[in-house]
């Protein structure tokens, strides 16, 4: 770990001050590295070089809007390598919400979101993105197919 001194401006550090207080940080230091992780991976996906990720994807739509229960079985299909499970929720008579969690590049799950929430009926949503490291063993390896298998 490396000690790096900057300097801010009265404003800015009371605003600081402020946010680690409201979000319940114990030091200014975990803050500003989360704060500083978060603005790294907003960077890598404006850029498109954003990593691997999981992500929640959370939408509300009209569940009697002609054909899209069809259209996000379509599209979840088209995509079963990025979506790990869904919960779907009767919120009244006319609404749903799914929230879906997925795994894959940053750049595929943007890309199968906004498909998703461009669907005519759906009436908001949406993605949380959060890096993956590489390199690190993880409890499912991801066989060419796209399918999930239990690591050996």
């Amino acid at each position: 770990m490396q000690r790096v001194t900057i300097t801010l401006d009265d404003d800015l550090m009371e605003e600081l001050d402020r946010m680690i207080a409201e979000q319940g940080y114990q030091n200014r230091s975990e803050a500003i590295r989360d704060f500083t992780r978060a603005g790294m991976q907003q960077a890598a996906e404006k850029t498109g070089k954003a990593g691997n990720c999981v992500a929640a994807l959370v939408y509300v739509y009209d569940h009697a809007a002609r054909d899209l229960s069809r259209r996000l079985v379509e599209n979840y299909h088209g995509h079963h390598d990025l979506s790990m499970a869904t919960l779907h929720v009767h919120l009244d008579d006319d609404n749903c919400m799914e929230v879906t969690a997925l795994r894959g590049t940053g750049a595929e799950v943007q890309h199968f979101a906004d498909h998703i929430i461009a669907e005519r009926g759906v009436r908001h949503g949406r993605l949380v993105m959060i890096p993956t490291e590489t390199g690190k063993k993880t409890k499912f390896a991801r066989k060419r197919s796209g399918h999930m298998h239990k690591a050996s």
